[in-house]
């Protein structure tokens, strides 16, 4: 591989953009009055994350193989992106926990036992916390991201003409 600088960098702005779509739902109120809807919503995020990855995986077809990249170069590029976003996630995961929305995991944990989702609320902070999130996150970039590549390599990489 020429080099992992366009992964590296693509990893970044994934990172800030996932941050971004938290400080949206916690401004829409899906933290908060309206958790009840987190739940559905939050998947919305799929979008965004799917346009970023297949942007970085244009951008690495351009400017590191000449606009000339085959399936596999692709997805050995996105299963790299995909690590560098999983080692970015615990932090990512942090700053959205204690900083953009430190009321999320108390409101959830509240609502979740409410609604009988959970029996007790040590059962729910069991399941909410960072913790759990910051795992949860680390294996679904590298599961998403990962399968994303795949799919987006099929129509993204330089067909061969026989």
């Amino acid at each position: 591989m020429k080099n992992l600088k366009t992964e590296l960098k693509w990893a970044v702005i994934f990172s800030v953009m996932a941050l971004l779509w938290m400080v949206l739902e916690k401004v829409c109120g899906l933290h908060g009055k309206y958790i009840d809807y987190h739940l559905y919503l939050t998947n919305l995020f799929a979008i965004p994350a799917i346009v970023v990855m297949v942007m970085a995986l244009k951008d690495k077809k351009k400017k590191d193989y000449n606009g000339k990249m085959s399936y596999i170069q692709g997805l050995i590029s996105g299963i790299i992106l995909s690590v560098f976003i999983a080692l970015l996630s615990p932090l990512t995961q942090w700053i959205t926990s204690y900083v953009i929305t430190p009321e999320y995991f108390p409101n959830v944990i509240k609502r979740s036992v409410e609604l009988g989702y959970y029996k007790t609320i040590e059962e729910a902070e069991a399941y909410f916390n960072y913790r759990n999130y910051a795992i949860q996150g680390a294996i679904g970039a590298l599961i998403m991201g990962t399968l994303t590549t795949a799919i987006a390599m099929i129509f993204i990489r330089t067909k061969v003409v026989k």
